[in-house]
């Protein structure tokens, strides 16, 4: 919120963002295309926080059996 606060008509951008501009200034010509290209942001953005959630599960599951194992000895 600072940052906002001292620079409210500065653009903050993210290091994605930047990333593809340095790439796309050197001439970087990609190896493969995607196979499925989501058809939006906000698609894109719920399959990664599925990815995220399946994988919190995976481990939270773990960590429960584990401690449920120590708990039964």
């Amino acid at each position: 919120i600072t940052p906002l606060m001292m620079h409210p008509s500065a653009e903050f951008g993210g290091a994605d963002s930047a990333a593809e501009e340095a790439i796309s200034e050197q001439g970087y010509e990609p190896w493969f295309t995607p196979i499925w290209e989501p058809p939006s942001g906000e698609i894109e953005s719920l399959l990664f926080a599925v990815q995220a959630a399946i994988g919190a599960i995976i481990i939270g599951y773990f960590i429960g059996y584990e401690k449920g194992k120590r708990t039964k000895e």
